[in-house]
């Protein structure tokens, strides 16, 4: 990547891993975040740094290389392809209105607030410190 991006795959997610990673990658993209052209860590190396399988990344890099969102070829590793182009502004808010839905709906069923979901927010944004029980 040509920006340092994070990509985590959560063990305690009933996704499994190459999904959760497809889908963040797809996210980057999609926001605008990966531009075409931009190369990924290697295989063995993001399979290293996320304590995965190499075979658990090679497949969310063929699946995204099926929805034409990467290319990859040997010895010139796998980049953003040129095709691939970020979400209409109309399409990001809708995903993010959906994101914020299931954020708020998983809080309230653990016990939060409305202001306790406001002030995770905040301190997510780095608007405001971390809070202290």
């Amino acid at each position: 990547m040509t920006a340092p991006v994070a990509l985590v795959v959560d063990p305690d997610d009933p996704t499994p891993p190459y999904e959760q990673l497809r889908r963040q990658v797809r996210d980057l993209i999609g926001g605008g975040v990966l531009h075409a052209g931009d190369r990924l860590p290697p295989l063995r190396q993001l399979a290293g740094d996320l304590g995965l399988a190499v075979g658990t990344v090679a497949r969310a890099y063929r699946e995204l290389e099926a929805e034409g969102l990467l290319t990859s070829r040997r010895g010139g590793g796998t980049r953003v392809s040129h095709g691939a182009r970020p979400l209409p502004a109309t399409e990001l808010l809708r995903r993010l209105d959906g994101l914020a839905a299931g954020f708020v709906a998983q809080a309230r069923a653990g016990g939060a607030g409305d202001q306790d979901v406001l002030d995770a927010v905040r301190t997510a944004l780095g608007l405001s410190a971390p809070r202290r029980p």
